[in-house]
């Protein structure tokens, strides 16, 4: 079985809502990562979007994600540093992952903000000044908790003070993802010690094949690893199974694949940006199309995309169906049709 070595499946909600009624989506977004709780899910992901309907403050939405579970992992892809302050984000994040019990993981990538001409005014020139990979590495910096100053400060609380980011998320350090789809994010988040996330968008470096460009993203990866634990790389696909869909859902499925099929045939823009295939079909259907991808066997975590714009019960379809893919599920499922 061609995922029987993965040892964690997540999923990536986009948390869609409506301008006239945002409480609803929100809510929904919520009782999802709930039920993949129930599900057995390892974790459950959320997209940080700016000036568009959906999750556009990853760490508050977490925090209420935390206080609505108990046992899956919650986290974040990604989180576009561009529009960020490192320290202030730090703050927040940690905090989250106090509330969550050390279950945050979170995933970050750097580039000026695609929007940032439109917030110009909101925004302070020094945070300007850097747009690499010189903001993560300040993220990851801050939420290591070092002394600020070697001198005790008084404020507001009783005493003086270690000025210090606070509160201290132990580990959380060790649990930063950046978001890579060259050959130089892979290098950098080797050396950097970031965990890496790629998905179904690689640029094209020396080949047109999406699938040989992500694995020697992998490798690229892996070889730049110096650090003392394993690295951790979570590969991720948008799936749409259908086994319990409706006919109709069916049909608004296979024409949503249908409509970014074409992107796949070519390399985009001066980055060659490649796009991999949607999958579709029964879960079977689906084993039997992962059982050919090259990419598989060199990651053991494995995160389910959820599209933009579904509606609610379709998510949940689709996160319900697709736990029939999990190793124990399938194994459990063979042996009834053995027994049969």
């Amino acid at each position: 079985m061609p995922l029987s070595h993965i040892s964690k499946f997540s999923f990536l909600v986009p948390g869609n809502y409506d301008d006239d009624n945002p409480a609803k989506g929100i809510e929904e977004t919520l009782q999802l990562i709930e039920l993949g709780e129930r599900l057995g899910y390892s974790g459950a992901l959320v997209r940080q979007r700016h000036l568009e309907r959906g999750i556009s403050s990853a760490a508050t939405f977490l925090a209420a994600a935390s206080q609505r579970t108990k046992t899956i992992g919650l986290g974040t892809a990604v989180i576009q540093l561009g529009y960020e302050n490192p320290f202030r984000l730090a703050e927040d994040l940690a905090t989250v992952d106090i509330l969550s019990g050390g279950r945050l993981n979170v995933g970050v990538s750097v580039g000026a903000p695609p929007f940032g001409d439109l917030i110009a005014d909101y925004a302070d020139d020094a945070p300007q000044a850097d747009y690499g990979h010189g903001r993560a590495e300040k993220l990851a910096r801050a939420l290591q908790s070092l002394p600020l100053s070697d001198e005790l400060l008084s404020g507001n609380a009783a005493g003086a003070q270690t000025p210090r980011l606070r509160p201290l998320a132990r580990g959380l350090a060790d649990r930063l993802w950046y978001g890579g789809g060259s050959q130089n994010s892979a290098r950098w988040a080797g050396q950097a010690g970031f965990n890496l996330l790629t998905g179904n968008i690689v640029s094209g470096e020396g080949t047109d094949d999406f699938l040989t460009a992500q694995a020697a993203l992998i490798n690229r990866f892996k070889q730049e690893w110096t650090h003392a634990r394993p690295p951790r790389v979570a590969l991720g696909r948008v799936i749409l199974p259908t086994d319990s869909a409706s006919p109709a859902t069916r049909r608004k499925y296979a024409d949503f694949v249908a409509a970014r099929t074409e992107r796949t045939k070519i390399a985009h823009g001066p980055r060659r940006t490649l796009f991999l295939p949607d999958i579709i079909g029964t879960t079977d259907e689906i084993l039997d199309q992962l059982s050919r991808d090259p990419v598989l066997p060199q990651i053991s975590e494995f995160r389910l995309e959820l599209p933009y714009e579904f509606a609610a019960e379709d998510y949940g379809q689709i996160i319900t169906d697709f736990t029939r893919l999990f190793p124990a599920a399938k194994e459990a499922d063979h042996g009834l049709r053995n027994a049969s």
